[in-house]
């Protein structure tokens, strides 16, 4: 008898077609070490966030009644922390800080590893060489990390958001405040928004510098100053509240803005005099305000401040084009 032997069964044609060709195929086998890395701490910073929201929340309020922080009455064991407060500061913090430096992961990631070290090397002009247009290799270099970016940083914010205590005692207790600038990014859109400029900025860099080592450390300073001046800029992206009663003061919790005197005018001053009436009345001082953004500015705050960096991603983005096709000439 002859023996029978049969090859291993094909994979179904659905299968086969879901699989990933050409650039996408390429650029997953290329950076695979840098996709795993994102999974790895998209999980970590998840997996902290997660715990914070289900057994470290528990554990927080059982520790906050059991040191009587809920009594009326004044006490000082209260200014204290025990073990619950301090794991759940720790994942809290862990979740919060890996949003927050994503943006400088992925511009140095894509500065580097993902452009100039392929112009460095001459693996991009190879590649313009056989069937990939210099615009379509750009594309692909950002289309496919802008998905797996901006998926990986908003499924962190939506678990920020659900990590964040609803309550305003325990909120008080953690000395949590909405505009802080790990909650403000943690908790809304413009995390996503960064991230995606973070992208756009290292392309750009590697484009204009073709050299590993000095497109990470000009893509960090590009990036870096966009945050320090869209920080300085964020309490005035938005109208704030105006109180020119004093006695309303208490109740003022938000985001602070500016504080001064009122002339007769209207006109808001610095304050002159600390209180003094001759002083007062001399430089003509009738009251005092304070301009504050309540919780309530939240979303306008976040929304201004996304759309201003996702313009500034769309302009990185076009310059990059425009940079590419002038260099590579008649080959696009």
């Amino acid at each position: 008898m002859t023996a029978v032997t049969t090859s291993p069964a094909e994979a179904p044609a659905f299968l086969r077609s879901l699989r990933p060709r050409g650039l996408v195929w390429t650029l997953l086998c290329l950076h695979r070490a840098a996709l795993l890395f994102w999974v790895l701490l998209v999980a970590v910073a998840g997996g902290a966030l997660l715990w914070a929201y289900g057994p470290g929340e528990r554990g927080l309020w059982i520790e906050y009644r059991t040191m009587r922080c809920a009594s009326p009455d004044e006490n000082l064991s209260c200014d204290f922390t025990g073990d619950a407060y301090l794991a759940y500061d720790m994942a809290t913090s862990l979740g919060s800080l890996i949003i927050t430096v994503v943006p400088f992961l992925v511009a140095v990631w894509a500065a580097g590893a993902l452009i100039a070290r392929e112009l460095e090397t001459g693996t991009a002009e190879l590649a313009w060489t056989q069937s990939v247009t210099p615009t379509r290799w750009l594309a692909a270099k950002l289309a496919l990390p802008a998905a797996v970016v901006a998926s990986g940083t908003a499924l962190l914010t939506l678990l920020h958001r659900l990590m964040w205590p609803s309550n305003n005692e325990l909120r008080r207790w953690l000395s949590w405040a909405w505009y802080s600038d790990t909650a403000f990014r943690g908790n809304g859109t413009v995390a996503v928004a960064y991230a995606l400029l973070g992208l756009a900025v290292g392309v750009l860099v590697g484009l204009l510098v073709r050299r590993s080592l000095p497109a990470l450390g000009i893509s960090l300073l590009c990036l870096g100053a966009v945050h320090f001046v869209l920080g300085v800029l964020r309490p005035y992206l938005w109208p704030p509240v105006t109180l020119t009663n004093r006695a309303e003061y208490s109740s003022l919790s938000g985001m602070p803005v500016d504080e001064g005197a009122l002339t007769s005018t209207g006109a808001h001053v610095p304050d002159p005099c600390n209180g003094s009436p001759a002083c007062l009345k001399q430089h003509d001082i009738v009251g005092f305000y304070t301009e504050y953004h309540p919780s309530s500015h939240f979303w306008p705050l976040q929304l201004v401040e996304t759309g201003i960096v996702l313009a500034l991603t769309a302009l990185a983005v076009l310059v990059s084009f425009r940079l590419l096709n002038r260099r590579a000439g008649a080959a696009v």
